[in-house]
């Protein structure tokens, strides 16, 4: 039924090309890279991305043995030459890291691997616990150990006032970082970097398919909310983004993007019919569903006692945050790691909440 094929570059423009890549090039050349959740969809565009500059080798850790075959098939097409070392693995297996830590010493840590789906984590909280904090515990624990140069965390902006399980874990995964800098030994301690930003468009699971997939099949388009918005960015943007932040980073630094205004769903929506050559509600309905577990109507980049200052690029931002060194976090997260192990949900959200008080869950059970 679609009359026009529609590329996302349409929607929201085209991504930013690095023009001057001299930083990212001294970060990269020469070193081994682990990137875990490397065969996802951030996690595989930032390999590519680094193939480029020469790298001593790059160990991918992922759990989906499919999406690792496909993206060594780009690999061997397009970076014959690259020491690429494709790893089945699962970042709950202190075990398995531990391995591969031994083995390989990297020099960069690009952590990409964590369960991002709203909705789904409101119902397995002790999934999300498991991956995204405990899974980042012990990464950043093995970094420390084994003198890694630097650790980059990829959180989201759904962290800022959290209002759902996925995104209370990111934060405490932030907080975390925070925690083991302070109470490293400053004499070649790791430099732990976190980059923020919104929706990834394009990547598995957006919006960007799902709308595409129901113009297809003659509509409706679901939205939950006739007011909610999102921040976009481009898969190639976001992942060239968080290579040159890793490149900044000197000490403990989180850093966001400049991802313009934020978009209403609805007028996304909009566009895209026009795009595939409809007429919205005439050719195809807009069907409203209502907010899905833990959803807000509106993303945020920064808490209340945040700010930002600017950085060599224009479109990464230095977010200047509270100085608290979070020494009473490891006790309360090793808690809520437990509580998750017994798949105790209610136990699990308490402790987090306790934790993190801005937590306040929305269209959610707890």
């Amino acid at each position: 039924m679609v009359k026009h094929n529609i590329e996302i570059e349409d929607l929201i423009g085209q991504s930013s090309i690095c023009t001057d890549c001299s930083n990212t090039s001294q970060l990269i050349e020469g070193k081994t890279i682990f990137v875990t959740g490397g065969a996802g969809s951030i996690g595989s565009e930032i390999v590519l991305q680094i193939g480029k500059y020469n790298p001593k080798k790059v160990v991918v850790i992922d759990q989906s043995e499919t999406a690792i075959h496909n993206l060594s098939l780009i690999i061997e097409k397009e970076y014959n030459s690259l020491n690429f070392y494709p790893v089945v693995g699962d970042i709950r297996s202190k075990k398995t890291l531990k391995h591969l830590f031994k083995k390989f010493k990297p020099d960069i840590v690009y952590h990409c691997a964590a369960y991002k789906h709203v909705p789904i984590m409101e119902n397995n909280p002790s999934e999300a616990v498991l991956v995204n904090i405990m899974g980042t515990k012990i990464l950043a624990d093995l970094s420390v150990k084994y003198k890694t140069e630097r650790f980059v965390l990829i959180s989201t902006d759904k962290a800022v006032n959290p209002s759902s399980v996925m995104g209370a874990t990111k934060r405490i995964a932030e907080m975390y970082l925070q925690f083991l800098y302070n109470s490293s030994n400053k004499k070649d301690r790791t430099k732990f970097i976190t980059t923020r930003f919104g929706n990834v468009l394009g990547s598995n699971g957006s919006v960007f398919f799902l709308f595409k997939k129901q113009i297809e099949e003659g509509g409706p388009i679901t939205i939950t909310h006739p007011d909610i918005t999102r921040y976009f960015i481009t898969i190639p943007e976001a992942s060239q983004l968080v290579i040159e932040a890793s490149s900044m980073g000197t000490n403990n630094e989180t850093y966001i993007f400049n991802m313009g205004k934020a978009i209403k769903i609805i007028d996304f929506a909009k566009k895209m019919i026009h795009l595939s050559g409809f007429i919205p509600e005439k050719d195809i309905e807009i069907k409203l569903i209502g907010l899905r577990l833990g959803e807000k109507l509106f993303e945020e980049l920064l808490n209340s006692k945040s700010t930002t200052s600017s950085t060599s690029h224009k479109k990464i931002m230095l977010v200047k945050e509270n100085n608290d060194k979070f020494d009473y976090a490891e006790k309360e997260i090793d808690e809520i790691i437990e509580a998750a192990k017994e798949y105790k949900s209610n136990k699990i959200v308490k402790k987090i909440k306790k934790l993190v008080p801005e937590y306040k869950s929305l269209n959610s059970y707890y």
